[in-house]
């Protein structure tokens, strides 16, 4: 079934360990490797026509969207609201992360941080993603981890801010 091949990201959803950590991991490579910097990105864009964060984003949307319908019919054929073994979720949200935050992968320590925030925020789910993980099917899966992923790059940022030298002007 294509929707739980999508959903289960290939399988990786399916590890006996942690596979919510391993489809965060997953999300990270394949940010670092989608980065508007990176060589397909760049390739696309002049293909297209358009700016290469432009690109990077329209992959990304398509990949939220894919995820939205994959694991609405996995949850409603499981019977389950959130399936442990769905984790593109973790996929797009960590993906997310490292698209908004686009020095993350020259500061190999930044994306050690990016992805415990990201874990975390997950994992514990502060106001509003409980709510918004009870949004019904797909979107409910998908959208909670958008939001993990919003309050990683707000800290992020800001801690970026705090810690880092900033250029002169």
């Amino acid at each position: 079934m294509v929707a739980k091949l999508i959903a289960t990201v290939g399988g990786i959803g399916h590890l006996p360990k942690a596979p919510g950590t391993a489809g965060s991991l997953v999300g990270l490579l394949i940010g670092l490797s989608a980065a508007p910097e990176a060589r397909w990105p760049q390739l696309v864009s002049n293909l297209v026509l358009l700016h290469p964060w432009l690109v990077s984003l329209g992959f990304l949307a398509a990949c939220f969207l894919a995820g939205v319908v994959s694991s609405g019919a996995v949850a409603t054929i499981s019977g389950q609201h959130d399936p442990p073994y769905v984790v593109i979720d973790e996929v797009v949200g960590m993906w997310a992360v490292v698209l908004a935050i686009p020095f993350i992968g020259q500061v190999w320590w930044l994306a050690v941080v990016a992805f415990i925030l990201f874990r975390a925020f997950d994992i514990i789910k502060p106001p509003p993603l409980r709510w918004l993980e009870r949004r019904s099917g797909g979107w409910g899966i998908m959208l909670d981890d958008l939001g993990a992923a919003a309050y990683s790059v707000l800290l992020l940022r800001a801690g970026t801010l705090l810690f880092l030298p900033q250029p002169r002007l």
